[in-house]
This record gives C-alpha cells, sequence and structure tokens, in this order.
C-alpha cells in the first residue's frame, strides 16, 4: 500500500472550470489521502457558486478534505450580517452575487443556500501538519500562532512574505497571486492567480511535486 499523499490546493476564485480539471489530474484517494484547500473559493471568477457545490460535493464524499477560511468568504460573511458592502464589491463580490443568479437588479434577493454559508462559516483558519503550517495569507512574524490575529491570517502581505522569520515549520500559504509559485526556505505560496489568466495549482505532498492547469 502506498503512502499517503497530502495535496494543497491555492485559491480558486470561482474558477470551476479549472479545479475540476485540477482534480482529475491529480491522483487524489478519498479514502486515504488528505484534500486541503486554501480558501478564497468565491468572488471575481464566473461560479462561485458552482465551486462550493463542488467542494460540499466531495467533502461529503470524504473525511479527507480540510477547508481553510480566506479573507474572500470572510468578507462574503460581511455582507451577509449587513457589514461592510463597500469592501465585497472592491473584492469581486459582483461576481459571486451573479454565479447565485442575482445581481443588481435584484438586489437583496438572497438565494445563498444555508448549506454554502453554514460551510464558510466551518472553515478552519490554519492546519498543522507534520512539517508544514498552512494558511491562507500568512503569519505575523514574531508572534506565536496561538496568538495570531484574524486579519493576520486572511490579509497579511509583505510583513510575512520578505520575511525570513522561521515558525518552526514551513508555511504554505495562498492569498498573493504570483506566476509561479514561490519557494522560499520557510515559506510556499500557492496562489498563481487562476482568476486573473494564469493557472491554479496543487502541491503534493511528501513528493513536493506541483500539478498545474492553465487558464
Amino acid at each position: 500500500m502506498r503512502e499517503q499523499k497530502i495535496f494543497i490546493v491555492g485559491d480558486v476564485h470561482g474558477c470551476l472550470d479549472m479545479l475540476q480539471k485540477l482534480m482529475n489530474k491529480i491522483d487524489w484517494k478519498p479514502e486515504r489521502d488528505r484534500l486541503i484547500f486554501l480558501g478564497d473559493y468565491v468572488d471575481r471568477g464566473e461560479d462561485s457558486c458552482g465551486v462550493i457545490d463542488f467542494v460540499l460535493d466531495i467533502s461529503s464524499r470524504s473525511p479527507m478534505v480540510e477547508c481553510l477560511l480566506g479573507n474572500h468568504e470572510h468578507i462574503l460573511l460581511d455582507f451577509l450580517s449587513g457589514r461592510d458592502p463597500a469592501t465585497f464589491f472592491l473584492n469581486g463580490g459582483t461576481a459571486t452575487l451573479n454565479s447565485y443568479r442575482f445581481g443588481q437588479e435584484r438586489f437583496g434577493d438572497l438565494r445563498i443556500p444555508a448549506e454554502h454559508i453554514e460551510f464558510m462559516k466551518s472553515l478552519q483558519t490554519w492546519i498543522e501538519l507534520d512539517d508544514y503550517y498552512i494558511v491562507h495569507a500568512g503569519f505575523r512574524p514574531g508572534v506565536e500562532l496561538e496568538k495570531q490575529n484574524l486579519e493576520d491570517l486572511l490579509w497579511i502581505r509583505d510583513n510575512f512574505i520578505f520575511s525570513d522569520f522561521h515558525f518552526g515549520k514551513r508555511v504554505i500559504f495562498g492569498h498573493t497571486p504570483f506566476s509561479q509559485p514561490l519557494i522560499m526556505a520557510n515559506k510556499i505560496g500557492l496562489d498563481t492567480g487562476a482568476v486573473y489568466g494564469n493557472k491554479l495549482t496543487c502541491l503534493e505532498l511528501p513528493s513536493f511535486k506541483f500539478h498545474f492547469v492553465e487558464a
């Protein structure tokens, strides 16, 4: 029997077709391999609703699927609670509304299924593996993991990316798009701008193999 594999998928942002192609490409065995999503399932792309449906479907068929909270899910939950609509629309929220079949002409006619909202509320903030930490955006250097601020976990960029601080384990993250995966001694960035016409990336562990699907 082969060893357990771990597959970590970068930011999807409503790109359902790319996610489906990626899942068909990797050798994920749902009964034994871990599959981890870095967050940002929604916004900017054409089918946020379809992406969450897809993730919910595979999650219902495998206990090995783990999903992180991204800043865009947090923004959407705030918007649905009546908080900060400006940030939601400035970050691609209109595409999400359109994917749920309502737009500005039917503003307020919210048709987001309850299970989608519960999914977003249930998302984890970070995951610990034997040799890695996994988080959406990153960690604040010099701050213990248990004391990290949620805003940093979901939004931090330069203070984390340009730091050589080592958290004890290498950090795998998304959030900040790169043309290729960012590979540094203390961190690995997997957001490769799928929604911007680049590619969707998955890192396979322990082989440290990258899988890509082009836009």
